[in-house]
């Protein structure tokens, strides 16, 4: 191994000596990362077929966004840090932007690209950090845990295990005795068990068992193949409304996938690149621009390719863990998630009782967070709480968000600590402010 990074001048290319790390721990750790966030391929295109993208082509756009992103990651800036569709964001574009609000899914691609462009000009204008920079921690914490719920909450009602309501209740629970809402239970223990005994790509497995359970039991038909060329990308590839993203009622979507997004790189880079060492004495992260531009280019590239945000995946934790400190990681990631094209016929026949449990834990590990809202100070708690609450009981992940930027700097001026508040976030609020203006009640 160690020969053949030689012969290809890997180690001066990566940098190995000054990172510390080796070839072959560079290789382990990239497949470290992959069997952690793989499920991916499988997730998202189960959730984006709610907004009516094939589910074929969907697979295939997932795939080729995370290669992209993960390859450009590893050439130009040189980081372990992994890129794919981001869970949470599709979730707002098949559940509210296409489901409760309407709109067609290729008006939520050009938004999503639109906002794409807007990051890779605030990124080379060096403006980005300085409005993220503006966002509190405790928004930032409460975001995270409010958009876990909520994928715990898709994840309980497409399995069956929550039902919505009948005379007056707004949710029950499902038919717990029905055979597929038993597998969906089966597979959550699985799961379970899978992740307290701390196995490798838990997950992935978790859903790849429970869909052969499912199989095995005909809740579902199983794949004629497993393997086969991956499908065309036509159906979805460049499929850009920008007539019905470029007006006023769309302008809270674009809003939202950008203040999202925003919040969601910052906080994962910091938060990835503390473990790994690279953050300077100050606290920041060397060349920070770089690893930045790659995820607003990957915000761009994946709706011209046919899916929603891309952007770094917080799971390249479990491949830093294992000693990953350059770019090789991230290619390696790529060329893990390529190989998974052509196993597109068993990925695309995936049932929500396999992937459902899925979702349910993720939305449990992105509850950590709220550990570190102070909730002594009901200037922070607040605003935080009303993410959180707004977000699972309105099912808008956008709405949370916008009045959490509302609140917080009125509740710090009640509370006499207005000087808290960074210039930034005032730019925030009134974007939040026409969001509320202009979103479409009803």
């Amino acid at each position: 191994m160690n020969a053949l990074a030689r012969f290809f001048k890997l180690g001066r290319f990566f940098k190995f000596d000054q990172h510390s790390t080796t070839f072959s721990r560079e290789i382990i750790a990239g497949l470290t990362t992959f069997t952690t966030m793989s499920y991916i391929v499988v997730v998202n295109p189960a959730i984006l077929s709610n907004a009516g993208i094939p589910p074929g082509p969907s697979f295939v756009a997932t795939v080729v966004a995370a290669v992209f992103g993960c390859a450009l990651m590893g050439l130009y800036a040189n980081r372990p840090f992994a890129i794919a569709p981001y869970m949470g964001e599709n979730a707002f574009i098949a559940f509210t932007v296409c489901g409760q609000l309407g709109y067609k899914w290729q008006t939520a691609l050009a938004a999503i690209f639109i906002a794409g462009v807007l990051f890779v000009l605030l990124t080379v204008f060096r403006l980005r950090q300085w409005v993220v920079e503006a966002v509190p921690l405790s928004l930032r914490y409460s975001f995270a845990v409010g958009i876990g719920l909520f994928l715990t909450f898709i994840g309980l009602n497409q399995t069956g295990i929550v039902a919505l309501g009948v005379a007056g209740a707004p949710v029950r629970a499902g038919h717990l005795t029905r055979p597929p809402v038993l597998v969906a239970i089966s597979g959550f223990l699985l799961l379970s068990i899978l992740v307290i005994r701390k196995v490798r790509g838990a997950i992935l497995l978790g859903i790849v068992a429970t869909a052969v359970i499912a199989f095995a039991a005909r809740i579902v038909a199983p794949p004629a193949h497993l393997i086969s060329l991956p499908p065309g990308l036509g159906p979805v590839l460049w499929q850009l409304d920008f007539r019905g993203a470029f007006t006023w009622s769309a302008f809270p979507v674009v809003l939202t996938i950008f203040i999202m997004a925003f919040v969601d790189t910052m906080g994962t880079l910091i938060g990835l690149s503390a473990r790994a060492g690279f953050l300077d004495k100050d606290g920041n992260l060397p060349q920070i621009e770089r690893p930045m531009l790659v995820d607003a280019l990957s915000t761009c590239a994946a709706p011209a390719m046919g899916t929603t945000t891309a952007g770094a995946f917080v799971e390249s934790a479990t491949g830093i863990e294992a000693g990953g400190r350059t770019g090789l990681t991230a290619l390696v990631v790529a060329g893990c998630f390529a190989l998974t094209l052509f196993f597109a016929p068993f990925v695309t026949s995936i049932p929500p009782q396999a992937y459902g449990p899925a979702l349910i834990i993720v939305g449990l590990f992105m509850l950590e967070p709220i550990t570190r809202i102070d909730f002594r100070d009901y200037s922070e708690s607040i605003p935080a709480f009303a993410v959180v609450a707004l977000m699972c009981f309105t099912f808008n992940i956008a709405v949370g968000i916008s009045a959490g930027f509302v609140l917080y700097p009125l509740c710090k001026l009640v509370a006499g600590k207005i000087r808290q508040v960074k210039p930034g976030l005032y730019v925030l609020t009134g974007l939040c402010l026409l969001f509320f203006i202009f979103y479409p009640y009803g």
